[in-house]
């Protein structure tokens, strides 16, 4: 089974405006609502690349169920917990005339210490062993970043493939139960070890201790400078390909959940890595998630690169 947690849901508006002025009325060219949440953006890509999965979190209030009604509609399965409050609404404001994008994330609902227990109790029943569980994003409040830590303990136990993409220095704390895999992008990284990185080398420094610490394998996600794989056997880099950022927000998501599928259907880890970075690329190009149309064409831009490293010195 394939299991996605996003713990704290969200709807996204996303705005196209020419102009941003303070104190005026700023008419939009267009707008769009879609249901939101790292892992809820991994089910909808694992789905689109036909790998069933389900959908675990906290749901609180109309959104909350709007969300869960759209996953449903996509046909991806959801146990999420209900809880009180509202589930959050994002914006994300692109402003054509400056080119700027403006990104205000809310916080979330606060939830009860009792329903932070039970989703936890779901886990321990839910998940079996060789199943993927794929854990993203932000954290509500009322929910400590230790709980990574818990869901790693469960994991580790179960024989459960772990994979995690946030942003909490706790990640950290993870790694003595061997999480499969990590997805940090350059500034997570960085303040995971409280050091400025400026090249791929520096880069490839710190990837490469989560590697000796315990974690399994490593996506690091550079944004517009592409992605590096590193495990124990090999480092690959990819660069990205060209075109118009419309809206970054999800393109990590997409680059995660196609690595994933890649995983999953065994396919060769260049190839995957290639087709991850072609798919973020295609969202980060868009308002919404890739559809996968143009996904062929990007590839075409990418070259994957094996970058020489002996396993001592990707393990020491």
């Amino acid at each position: 089974m394939i299991y996605t947690c996003t713990l704290n849901l969200a709807i996204d508006l996303f705005i196209e405006t020419d102009k941003m002025q303070a104190h005026t009325v700023n008419r939009t060219n267009d707008d769009d609502i879609q249901a939101n949440g790292k892992g809820v953006n991994v089910s909808l890509i694992l789905k689109q690349l036909g790998i069933d999965n389900t959908a675990l979190g906290f749901q609180a209030g109309f959104t909350g169920q709007y969300i869960n009604d759209f996953l449903k509609e996509k046909a991806i399965s959801t146990h999420f917990i209900e809880v009180p409050g509202m589930t959050r609404i994002n914006v994300f404001t692109q402003v054509n005339e400056t080119g700027e994008e403006f990104k205000l994330v809310n916080k979330g609902p606060k939830i009860p210490t009792e329903k932070v227990t039970e989703f936890l109790h779901t886990l321990e029943e839910l998940l079996q062993s060789g199943d993927y569980l794929c854990v993203s994003g932000s954290l509500p409040q009322g929910v400590a970043p230790e709980i990574l830590v818990s869901i790693s303990q469960i994991c580790n136990e179960k024989n459960v493939n772990l994979i995690i993409d946030s942003s909490y220095k706790e990640v950290l704390n993870c790694l003595p139960y061997k999480p499969f895999l990590l997805k940090p992008n350059e500034e997570e990284l960085a303040a995971w070890y409280d050091v400025k990185l400026k090249t791929k080398q520096d880069y490839l420094v710190y990837a490469k201790r989560l590697i000796a610490d315990g974690a399994q394998n490593v996506l690091l996600s550079l944004g517009g400078d592409g992605a590096i794989f590193i495990n124990k056997e090999m480092v690959l880099a990819g660069n990205s390909p060209k075109g118009k950022v419309v809206n970054t927000a999800c393109a990590g998501d997409t680059l995660l959940g196609t690595f994933l599928a890649g995983v999953i259907n065994k396919k060769p880890v260049d190839k995957t890595l290639e087709k991850a970075i072609a798919a973020g690329s295609s969202t980060a190009f868009r308002q919404g998630l890739t559809d996968f149309s143009d996904v062929d064409q990007l590839e075409a831009q990418i070259k994957i690169e094996t970058i020489e490293t002996s396993k001592e010195e990707v393990s020491a």
